[in-house]
């Protein structure tokens, strides 16, 4: 199999998803799209990955790739091929199907718990997951959900954590690829960013990673392994 990762900010990491598709056998491709990389052709490839990114779902003026971004996502989800959206990923895929993108209207850093909806726990890649689960969270907008989709996820801070289009297109908030080692490198790389955004949390890590980032690495591989088994 051959899947495209699109990467809309210089430090980005596959993470659980990149282990997943490596188990698998998959031969993935990484387009820097923020550095002005080509986007990848639909006709070359079984899958679509979408990593996050600094800037807003509707960043057109500094980023004018987004909108073809979002109209590929929505290509490859009306054919039935699998698509993965995280965290700015699943803002574009909302705005591909004609969700509202809400700017600065959820933020949320930090291991948070998240509970699965009636609708995930019967969903093909949710349904890996316990009821209520942790995973990472480092966003502040949101979105509404499109018509026609399944809302699978959800918690107080942010209702729509995750989602599903068609067979196999998928949504999540939260970044389930950020194993222990990725929330390592972004400390390294942006300490005066994460202080900003919730102060003192960098000195209360090393005892939250011991309790939470073990049980999150392990809900995060669960759903990147499921998730690539939807790929055809």
């Amino acid at each position: 199999m051959r899947v495209a990762i699109v990467e809309n900010t210089k430090i980005t990491h596959a993470g659980q998803v990149g282990h997943a598709l490596a188990e698998a056998g998959a031969e993935t491709v990484t387009i820097r799209a923020y550095a002005g990389e080509p986007l990848p052709t639909f006709e070359d490839y079984e899958a679509l990955v979408v990593f996050g990114g600094e800037q807003n779902a509707r960043d057109d003026d500094a980023h004018p790739y987004l909108p073809e971004l979002a109209g590929l996502m929505r290509r490859f989800g009306d054919s039935g091929k699998a698509v993965l959206g995280i965290c700015l990923g699943s803002q574009l895929l909302a705005r591909a199907y004609g969700g509202e993108n809400l700017i600065g209207a959820a933020p949320e850093f930090g291991w948070c718990e998240i509970d699965r909806t009636d609708a995930g726990r019967s969903d093909p890649v949710l349904s890996v997951l316990p009821d209520r689960f942790l995973s990472f969270q480092w966003h502040d907008d949101t979105f509404s959900l499109p018509n026609g989709a399944l809302h699978l996820a959800e918690n107080e801070r942010t209702r729509h954590q995750a989602f599903r289009l068609g067979r196999a297109a998928y949504g999540f908030q939260f970044h389930f690829e950020a194993d222990r080692h990725v929330v390592r490198d972004w400390i390294q790389h942006f300490p005066e960013v994460i202080e900003r955004k919730s102060p003192g949390w960098l000195a209360r890590h090393p005892e939250l990673e011991v309790a939470d980032g073990v049980l999150s690495d392990q809900m995060g591989l669960s759903v990147a392994r499921a998730w690539v088994a939807q790929i055809r």
